[in-house]
């Protein structure tokens, strides 16, 4: 008896993994309707959760079918207190509808009682409406460079896509601008961590350096000061660097070689790459090209 229950047990185990992992991978190639399935799938088999729910949500969210993807959000986020979904260029769609006010009360209602750590609650729901905004095409995007990969040539419908995204990325910049003219750079102290990487992505995704340029003292500054993102400002040193024809300091930006692999852009003194990094809190970064582009970096490491 005991044998029979552990077989049923780990069939349905197997089951929920094959679900999840397929629609993972249906999401990942464009088959938005089949995800779906999968996640359901899941959930008829394992029962509801956040996890499952918000998948669903998320993808019927991508296809603009508001009152599913409400649905099966507010399942998912019943008894959730953390402030990522507010950041999730997924649920973008959302944001125009009431529902959605609701859910951001809701969402900052519960961090607060955990964390207490938002000094500004509406700026920081700007801020957040801001990093959703400025990664709304990201899937679509990322859609793009799967078909380049494969295929070796951008498809017709990236490039309406790609100026909407220059369309937006200008947009922010202007809203970013009026936020941090009425209330001051966002600060880890003011806005939640979250909200406060919101300028640093706009300005990171700007078509002109000179803006990266205008803002890299203070992005360092809050950086160094553990007020911003030392990731972020990583980023967006390097991609300044890498714009006038120089070595990266971190090995932010990447590249595509003969094979169409990313690769990092040339790295000044690499022996040294780790200390530079640590210096500002970031992992080694061997560690983190394997995990962002499986890229094997393997230039052993001076210490001074």
């Amino acid at each position: 008896m005991i044998k029979v229950v552990i077989s049923i047990s780990l069939f349905i185990f197997s089951s929920i993994l094959n679900s999840q992992k397929k629609g993972n991978e249906l999401r990942d190639i464009g088959e938005l309707e089949k995800a779906i399935k999968a996640y359901k799938k899941e959930i008829k088999i394992a029962g509801s959760n956040y996890e499952r729910n918000y998948n669903v949500a998320c993808i019927y969210a991508i296809m603009y079918k508001k009152d599913s993807a409400f649905h099966y959000l507010n399942i998912a986020l019943k008894n959730h207190k953390t402030l990522w979904p507010l950041s999730d260029n997924d649920l973008y769609p959302l944001t125009d509808d009431k529902r959605w006010l609701a859910i951001e009360d809701k969402l900052l209602k519960n961090n607060q009682l955990i964390e207490n750590n938002i000094i500004d609650i509406e700026y920081t729901k700007k801020l957040l409406r801001l990093i959703m905004k400025d990664q709304v095409l990201d899937y679509h995007m990322d859609m793009a460079k799967k078909y380049f990969y494969k295929l070796s040539k951008a498809p017709h419908w990236y490039y309406p896509i790609a100026q909407m995204k220059k369309e937006i990325a200008s947009e922010n910049y202007n809203t970013m601008e009026k936020l941090i003219a009425d209330k001051g750079w966002p600060k880890y102290s003011k806005v939640g961590k979250i909200a406060a990487d919101a300028p640093l992505l706009v300005i990171n995704h700007h078509t002109d350096d000179h803006v990266r340029v205008k803002y890299i003292d203070i992005i360092k500054e809050n950086c160094l000061n553990n007020e911003g993102s030392c990731l972020e400002f990583a980023k967006i040193k390097d991609r300044i660097l890498v714009n006038a024809n120089k070595e990266q300091m971190y090995g932010m930006q990447f590249t595509y070689d003969a094979q169409r692999n990313l690769i990092p852009f040339p790295i000044q003194n690499p022996e040294l790459v780790d200390q530079r990094r640590k210096e500002i809190g970031l992992e080694p970064l061997k560690k983190y090209l394997k995990r962002k582009i499986n890229y094997d970096f393997n230039v052993a490491q001076t210490k001074i």
